[in-house]
């Protein structure tokens, strides 16, 4: 099965980027992690697969893999490469586009300057929703590791679960070893995005997030809203915030409870190709 991608990135978080609408998908978990790896395959952060919206009032569908083959919910930096993917490839005219997403709807636009904005939705605070298992919805709790440290962290849903702490220097933070610890940790069922997050001043925080599935990425756009919504609610932050993260930065603008988290950032195609699934020797749906 030969199978066209076009490789693309958000400030170094990479991705595959899929056409299922003019051409046919059918991608199991173990060709996901194939084409993902670094040293035999495409290589990425994510898999990205564009369909034809199943729902009206829509004009996409958006689906989201990990490196690990996992499906998941949510990609902010993913959602700007879509909305370049598809219009670069013709698929729409748009400059803003309304696509569905296994957690609601999102609408990223293209702006004329090259980058895109995208409506990530309002963030979920209850901390059932997240889901985190707490009989609290405080804006700050403590979270026990299995070495006994206790962390304070922010959990925020934006659309996909993150676990966010405060830092004093993101640089020097336990991001490799403490991140899969709290990746895994059990009282996130769903799993969850740890971030790293270092205030500058009230409009600008450094930012490193070990992310679900994939692993400490040089952005993540979800963990970069997730960050500021903590921020701000622990009082540390004021609307607009520069995130910078290792790959570069975002902005992010957020009025506060109730209302969407806008995210503004870089959208880039990188190269195109065509790959036969056979050579990865996994089996083929």
């Amino acid at each position: 099965m030969k199978l066209r991608f076009t490789k693309m990135h958000g400030l170094g978080n990479d991705f595959v980027v899929v056409d299922a609408v003019r051409q046919s998908v059918s991608l199991t978990a173990a060709q996901v992690r194939a084409i993902a790896d670094r040293h035999f395959g495409v290589g990425c952060d994510q898999l990205l697969v564009v369909e034809p919206a199943t729902s009206a009032g829509v004009d996409f569908r958006y689906r989201i893999f990990n490196a690990d083959g996992g499906e998941v919910e949510q990609c902010g930096n993913g959602a700007r490469c879509f909305v370049r993917f598809v219009h670069e490839q013709g698929l729409t005219d748009k400059r803003e586009i309304r696509v569905e997403t296994a957690s609601g709807v999102i609408a990223p636009r293209l702006q004329d300057d090259g980058l895109v904005t995208v409506d990530m939705g309002v963030p979920v605070l209850e901390s059932a929703r997240v889901p985190f298992v707490s009989d609290s919805n405080e804006v700050v709790q403590a979270l026990e590791l299995d070495d006994g440290a206790r962390i304070a962290i922010t959990v925020v849903s934006m659309g996909n679960p993150h676990a966010v702490q405060v830092v004093a220097d993101v640089e020097t933070a336990p991001v490799a070893t403490v991140g899969p610890a709290i990746e895994t940790h059990p009282r996130f069922p769903a799993r969850v995005n740890a971030g790293f997050m270092e205030v500058v001043d009230e409009h600008r925080i450094r930012l490193r997030v070990f992310e679900r599935g994939a692993g400490e990425t040089l952005a993540c756009g979800t963990g970069a809203c997730a960050a500021v919504v903590a921020g701000m609610l622990r009082g540390l932050l004021a609307s607009p915030v520069t995130v910078d993260t290792r790959g570069g930065a975002l902005q992010i603008d957020w009025v506060g409870p109730g209302t969407p988290v806008m995210m503004t950032g870089p959208a880039v195609t990188v190269f195109e190709g065509e790959l036969d699934l056979a050579v990865f020797k996994v089996d083929v749906e």
